[in-house]
């Protein structure tokens, strides 16, 4: 299979669907696609097992937050079916105490029957500060939060909580890998993104301006620009 033709498998962060990918899957529209669920398991592994089965035998993966936590375990499994490798907004290490924490308050609200609570609560800290005010933006972002529901949202919060630390496998990511970044992510930062370029053998970083945690969204253009190079035939 030539990587013109090289399918692109996508898979979104939490509470974030394929919506997420619109502006990259027109700007990619010669390329076939696939994308991933991200949360009919409640582990890592198992999104990563999934994603396998329904991905053909080679593709570019194009993987954002959780998702990439997701990317970084298929790169354990079978890192000879990956050609390239593109991460946006995520980052390698585990949970610390304190984000676990966070984490256990979301699935107490949740369990109490107040999902929407949580979405409200994170919106600020997904998008650019001056993005909040967006209307057309902002009902995106939480039309993917309603379409992902409450019942998945705790299993991928599960699946988060329970991760192991992927810095200890990037050295073995041998394909081609691109880091991408807004510069006002709310979630990841400069240093995940460092750490993770010094330890991947085959990687560079982009960090787009004016820009929050969902960059595909917020800035499609640079990152379909980004992409279309990146995903070019070797």
């Amino acid at each position: 299979m030539s990587a013109a033709s090289t399918p692109v498998v996508f898979i979104a962060g939490q509470l974030l669907t394929n919506a997420l990918w619109a502006p990259q899957s027109r700007a990619l529209e010669d390329r076939p696609q696939v994308y991933a669920g991200n949360g009919a398991d409640d582990t890592i592994a198992g999104m990563a097992r999934r994603l396998l089965e329904l991905s053909p035998r080679r593709f570019d993966l194009v993987a954002h937050a959780m998702g990439g936590f997701v990317a970084f375990e298929v790169m354990c499994q079978a890192p000879e079916r990956v050609r390239r490798l593109a991460l946006l907004g995520t980052l390698a290490p585990a949970d610390a105490p304190a984000q676990t924490e966070r984490r256990m308050g979301y699935l107490k609200l949740v369990e109490a029957g107040r999902f929407d609570e949580v979405v409200e609560e994170r919106l600020p800290i997904l998008v650019h500060p001056d993005r909040r005010e967006d209307e057309a933006l902002t009902d995106v972002v939480r039309k993917m939060a309603a379409d992902t529901g409450a019942e998945r949202f705790l299993r991928q919060q599960r699946a988060i909580m329970g991760r192991i630390d992927s810095r200890r496998g990037l050295a073995a990511i041998a394909c081609p890998v691109l880091l991408i970044m807004g510069r006002q992510d709310g979630i990841v930062n400069q240093t995940h993104q460092e750490e993770m370029l010094a330890l991947l053998p085959n990687a560079r970083l982009e960090i787009i301006e004016h820009c929050g945690h969902l960059s595909t969204l917020e800035r499609p253009e640079a990152v379909n620009a980004l992409l279309r190079d990146f995903l070019q035939p070797d």
